[in-house]
């Protein structure tokens, strides 16, 4: 299980879907992947704007944010995500992958991601990569943020909407 030896903190990953993009069986087996490793894994479902991927990152109070984009909306979201999080004030890491160039590469890097893997990349390469890159934020220099003991907003959504039903 991968943990800190000397806080025994399980590493916390967001795996999001952000844009457009209506395909999401890349993220599910990522994710599911992750989790198997022994990683906690919070899955934002499909067509999360990056506010919302960052307003859960905070919630979930995460390690880290994995994004997968297939839409071709890369160049944007992902320093889009980047800057929100360092505007909050909680820099976690972000890597991902998806569908993406191997030209634009360079460029997202540049802006700050941490790792972008390609179609064709086995399921362990991506766990070993966060195995030997991804600390628990309570050893680096980002605060932890109080844990929210509320749902996410799109869970709150659904409930309040069940709520409603059920009155009329």
């Amino acid at each position: 299980m991968p943990v800190n030896s000397s806080t025994s903190t399980r590493l916390r990953l967001l795996v999001g879907k952000v844009g457009l993009d209506g395909h999401d069986r890349g993220a599910k087996i990522i994710a599911r992947a992750l989790r198997d490793a022994g990683f906690e894994v919070i899955y934002t479902g499909l067509h999360q704007t990056p506010e919302m991927v960052v307003a859960t990152a905070l919630q979930e109070d995460v390690d880290a944010v994995s994004l997968s984009i297939l839409s071709g909306a890369h160049n944007t979201l992902f320093p889009r995500v980047i800057e929100l999080l360092k505007k909050a004030g909680v820099p976690v890491p972000v890597f991902g992958g998806g569908i993406i160039p191997e030209e634009d590469i360079p460029r997202l890097r540049k802006a700050g991601v941490k790792a972008v893997f390609t179609p064709g990349t086995s399921t362990q390469e991506v766990i070993d990569w966060v195995k030997a890159h991804i600390r628990p934020r309570s050893e680096g220099s980002a605060p932890r943020v109080e844990r929210l003991r509320r749902p996410a907003p799109a869970a709150r959504r659904r409930a309040e909407g069940r709520r409603k039903a059920t009155r009329q």
